[in-house]
């Protein structure tokens, strides 16, 4: 275990612990008296849900926030389109809406959380949501912020108005916000994510958690197809079968020798030390490359080599149960092993799907840019490569103590290339590779795709509505890949960490003005919903939605070493009939909770498909056991295992300097209807075409990275970000 020499704990320690829900319930337990890491480790049974920062007990305040009853706030906030604001927009209310709490809602109406916020602090909200992105909406009102007097926006947005003078600076009425300074208090790291000038400390704007401290994607299989191929006694049989496709794809991980690699026992009690023996079994990919070289290898040939090498390089230890390596607590998959699966799968559609077609790998919305990405996150999983998942543009931090990007640095594209020639294979949806609309319910529907990355509950609940009896789509381990922590290493790691969210709220300046009234307002709601009572709502709703005992109290279930409020049943059964399942889309269309502020997964936990439990319960057991690494939300020893802030703050100046980088912005943009080069890469490669932002000068994966550091002004954009990070840790070891 990595030594912290500086504590920056931001939340409880990973607890993979979860109870399921009693018919008796009890009140909520004092946060402070949660179980510790030490004691929650021993009971790993847990699922895939983030972890809340610590709260503390709230101190009494010094000072009162006074404003007069009845005080209007214009509010332009909500969480991407018109469905998800603070009111009722037309479609999703019709003729009346009528929900859980018996109570019918109109067009334009509040949302029943609101309604709770507004009648608990006395306020009146007006709707000035224009139904945006953060970022767009932002936008929309920069030039207007005497209009509005609290706005969503971007993270890195609203900290830039901030340091211009157009928000108000929230750590300035600290002493009139004892639940958001507490919460900050108790998780420094959070405070240094949003901090917008070091020589200040400015905030300027609330941070926006969907959970914390926990993995964020995961990879999903079709887990009933990879037993299908791989378990059982003697050879595999199909009445048909295609022929794998060229060669392109070549061995990641050795040809000779041997690689030790901890997984966790079949049953999570503990790890254990397993090796894969390339003396024993060769490398699968290079089997098979040779095989092709000499000839037609079919799927069930290419089935066959697959088993052979599971029960070889692992010395008979998965047994018959071989999808284990995949699918299981002790899987061990790698890369390698992966593309070998991907050809088994492809070329064995009759005995998956009754077909002659069946897709490798997928994205949720293959003609969507926004997750489209997923496919070159997954690459920095797959490969053992950093800054693919960043929580801040491309950035991490080196085992060096410096920040790099990753859009500069040759691994990065060669990792992109190792993709580009699994998509070459046929191994990567064609739907993916021409933008067509399609999306992993038509996917799962028509037994069409086998895998994706992405996330767990939005994800699996499919296993409801798109699949048959027998059939499973589960997140499945991270893979075992050549990391270099400063020392390189073959271990499981994953950069898909919770932390602070990109978007957040902002109070204007021109909107508020003088009015003391609006200003105590606007800053009494942040600090309510930073509130135990405030989580709470901004998460499940009002009580009307959640189970209540007899006196009242909520009914809650162990949720990580807290008790947490249980969802009433009519919530239950809503969520389904009118989001079909999907919790976040529910809790922001339908209650209008979890726009913003502190989300807690214990209800989104329960809404969780029981596939959906299982899958992400191995990926918490290991996280629990220590054989998946992630980044820290602290200060680390080893500078590598650093979360990188969600901003750094950067100058007025500096902020101009760094729009004008243009190149850096609109190719390797992750957004809908934009480009970014990884996604293009991987798709066409390296050719020049109007399909790719891909340019004359990038031929391979050296010139692409000078490319952008030298042409697309990524050396300046690296110094400034460095200047940003130099100063933020040493603002940092000032206030300790």
């Amino acid at each position: 275990m990595k030594k912290r020499i500086l504590s920056l704990v931001l939340v409880l320690a990973m607890s993979v612990g979860m109870m399921a829900c009693g018919s008796k319930g009890e009140d909520l337990v004092d946060p402070t008296t949660a179980p510790t890491q030490a004691a929650q480790n021993d009971d790993n049974k847990g699922g895939d849900d983030a972890k809340q920062p610590e709260a503390t007990a709230t101190p009494v305040p010094a000072k009162k926030l006074e404003y007069a009853a009845g005080t209007v706030l214009r509010m332009a906030t909500g969480y991407n389109n018109a469905k998800t604001g603070m009111f009722f927009d037309a479609e999703t209310a019709g003729e009346g809406v009528t929900l859980a709490d018996g109570k019918t809602y109109q067009s334009g109406d509040l949302k029943p959380t609101w309604v709770e916020v507004q009648n608990l602090l006395n306020v009146v909200f007006e709707n000035k949501y224009q139904g945006n992105s953060a970022s767009n909406e932002l936008k929309y009102w920069l030039e207007q912020l005497d209009q509005v007097d609290v706005v969503s926006g971007n993270a890195a947005g609203l900290s830039e108005a901030g340091v211009a003078g157009d928000f108000v600076n929230l750590a300035e009425y600290f002493d009139y916000m004892p639940n958001f300074k507490a919460y900050l208090d108790a998780n420094p790291i959070v405070r240094l994510s949003i901090t917008g000038d070091t020589n200040t400390g400015a905030i300027y704007f609330s941070p926006y958690f969907d959970g914390v401290n926990d993995i964020e994607r995961m990879p999903l299989m079709r887990t009933d197809w990879v037993e299908k191929l791989l378990n059982g006694d003697g050879a595999f049989t199909a009445s048909a079968s295609k022929n794998l496709n060229a060669a392109v794809y070549k061995p990641y991980m050795p040809t000779s020798g041997k690689v030790a690699v901890d997984v966790v026992k079949k049953d999570g009690s503990a790890v254990e030390s397993i090796n894969k023996d390339y003396d024993a079994a060769g490398n699968i990919v290079k089997t098979m490359n040779d095989a092709l070289a000499k000839g037609t290898v079919t799927g069930v040939d290419a089935v066959n080599m697959l088993r052979d090498y599971i029960d070889k390089a692992y010395n008979g230890y998965y047994g018959t149960n071989r999808a284990d390596l995949f699918i299981g607590q002790n899987a061990a998959w790698d890369a390698d092993e992966l593309v070998a699966l991907l050809r088994c799968v492809v070329a064995n559609p009759q005995t998956l799907n009754g077909t002659d077609v069946v897709n490798g790998l997928f994205s949720r919305e293959d003609d969507n840019n926004q997750r489209r990405v997923d496919m070159f996150r997954f690459v920095g999983t797959l490969f053992g490569v950093r800054g693919l998942e960043s929580r801040q543009d491309y950035l991490y931090v080196g085992a060096d103590g410096l920040l790099h990007d990753a859009r500069q640095e040759v691994a990065t594209y060669e990792a992109i290339d190792r993709m580009n020639a699994i998509a070459q294979e046929g191994l990567i949806a064609t739907s993916f590779m021409n933008m067509e609309d399609t999306d992993t319910k038509t996917m799962l529907k028509n037994d069409a795709g086998f895998m994706h990355y992405d996330y767990n509950q939005t994800q699996t609940v499919y296993n409801e509505t798109q699949l048959q009896d027998g059939e499973k789509y589960m997140a499945v381990m991270v893979p075992v890949a050549r990391w270099n922590d400063g020392t390189e290493k073959y271990m499981r790691f994953t950069e898909s960490w919770r932390s602070v969210k990109t978007d957040g709220w902002g109070i204007s300046k021109a909107g508020v003005g003088n009015d003391t009234n609006k200003l105590n307002a606007a800053l009494a709601l942040i600090d309510y919903a930073y509130s135990e009572e405030g989580q709470i709502l901004m998460s499940y709703g009002p009580k009307a939605f959640i189970k209540t005992n007899a006196d009242g109290s909520y009914v809650t279930f162990n949720f990580n070493g807290k008790q947490m409020p249980v969802i009433a049943d009519a919530t239950y059964a809503e969520l389904w009939e009118k989001a079909s399942g999907n919790y976040t889309n529910y809790a922001r269309m339908y209650l209008g909770s979890t726009l913003s502020f502190a989300k807690s997964q214990a209800f989104e936990y329960q809404c969780t498909h029981e596939v959906g439990k299982e899958g992400a319960g191995y990926i918490s057991t290991a996280i629990g056991l220590g054989t998946i690494k992630h980044p820290e939300l602290a200060i680390t020893e080893n500078p590598w295992y650093t979360s990188i802030p969600t901003i750094l703050p950067t100058t007025q100046d500096e902020n101009t300097i760094l729009k004008g980088y243009t190149n850096l912005t609109d190719k390797f943009n992750t957004s809908k209807g934009k480009t970014c080069m990884f996604v293009d890469l991987i798709a066409y490669g390296y050719a020049v075409s109007d399909k790719s932002v891909v340019t004359a000068e990038i031929t391979d994966a050296a010139s692409a990275a000078n490319t952008v550091t030298n042409s697309w002004d990524g050396a300046a954009y690296l110094m400034i970000k460095q200047g940003a990070w130099d100063n933020l840790k040493a603002y940092y070891s000032k206030i300790q």
